[in-house]
């Protein structure tokens, strides 16, 4: 089913409260002080969950120990808000034992990107809206901690955000319009198929990766061509595709090459938009009504709340 009036969270207040938890890789608490501390100079109060400093292997805790942190807190009529530390890997393990009948009654924001793109396509199909942008492990310097306040001021309530696009040989620069969807290429992958993959109708989707062999790439974008995506989407917005790997034999394509060649020449299609795994990780919001548009320095990707 196609949904297309998605429902916006609650917007938060002074003295708000948000939970930060880790659905995925482990984390301590001393790689949250920057991001604690930009919350707290806007007011917003910061309660940590039990997954923070918890661990088993690389995962934050048992499956059972994240689930239940994650439920409680979205159940928990204190807490306004979720912030996910950090991703990884992890989160889709108990995606489908999530119970998300009172949070429907009530939802609050949800925000984090990579592995969270599991959390985002599921709430993509119960018709929420949810933040995509960058978690607080990754708020360490100046160009990051502005991306994180750029989060803040959607989860505040600003109703418009604003993503240049650069200016790339291989976009197809055509204005459009549709609704966010996306977030991270592999998890996006895996969940094909499930209860939890994307509905492509009249969407922009946008996708980033990160530290992927090139044919992984081509075996994605190949996947995603054969079930009918690109042919129902209304647009495709690349962030950042980094630190890729490749084989001793050469792929004989980069990563932007390979998306260019599996999707139809007249599909809108930019490169290089500022999201995805780097410092400048700016926010989007999955479920917003979005369009593309030229402006004097190229096009701008515009999202109204």
């Amino acid at each position: 089913m196609t949904i297309t009036n998605f429902i916006r969270p609650k917007p938060l207040r002074k003295n708000s409260t948000v939970g930060i938890l880790s659905t995925a890789r482990a984390i301590v608490p001393n790689e949250l002080t920057k991001a604690i501390e930009l919350l707290n100079q806007r007011n917003i109060n910061v309660l940590l969950g039990k997954s923070i400093g918890a661990r088993e292997n690389q995962l934050a805790g048992s499956d059972a120990l994240r689930l239940t942190d994650f439920q409680s807190m979205l159940d928990n009529d204190a807490i306004d808000a979720i912030i996910c530390a950090r991703g990884g890997y992890g989160t889709a393990r108990f995606l489908d034992k999530i119970d998300w009948t009172k949070f429907r009654s009530n939802p609050k924001w949800i925000l984090g990107y990579s592995d969270i793109t599991a959390l985002h396509n599921t709430l993509s199909s119960l018709g929420i809206m949810s933040l995509h942008g960058i978690m607080p492990v990754n708020v360490t310097e100046a160009e990051s901690a502005s991306a994180f306040n750029a989060a803040i001021d959607i989860l505040m309530g600003k109703k418009q955000f604003e993503i240049q696009l650069p200016e790339h040989k291989l976009n197809t620069p055509t204005p459009t319009q549709g609704i966010l969807t996306g977030g991270n290429l592999s998890m996006l992958y895996s969940l094909r198929g499930t209860p939890h993959d994307i509905e492509p109708s009249g969407k922009i989707l946008f996708i980033e990766d990160l530290d992927e062999y090139l044919y992984h790439i081509d075996r994605m974008m190949v996947n995603l061509r054969l079930g009918s995506v690109f042919s129902k989407i209304s647009g495709l917005v690349v962030g950042g595709m980094t630190d890729m790997n490749d084989n001793t034999i050469p792929f004989g394509q980069e990563a932007e090459e390979i998306i260019k060649s599996q999707v139809p020449a007249d599909l809108p299609l930019f490169f290089g938009a500022s999201f995805g795994h780097m410092k400048k990780n700016l926010p989007i919001v999955c479920g917003a009504t979005a369009k593309i548009t030229k402006n004097n320095n190229g096009y701008t990707l515009t999202y109204l709340l």
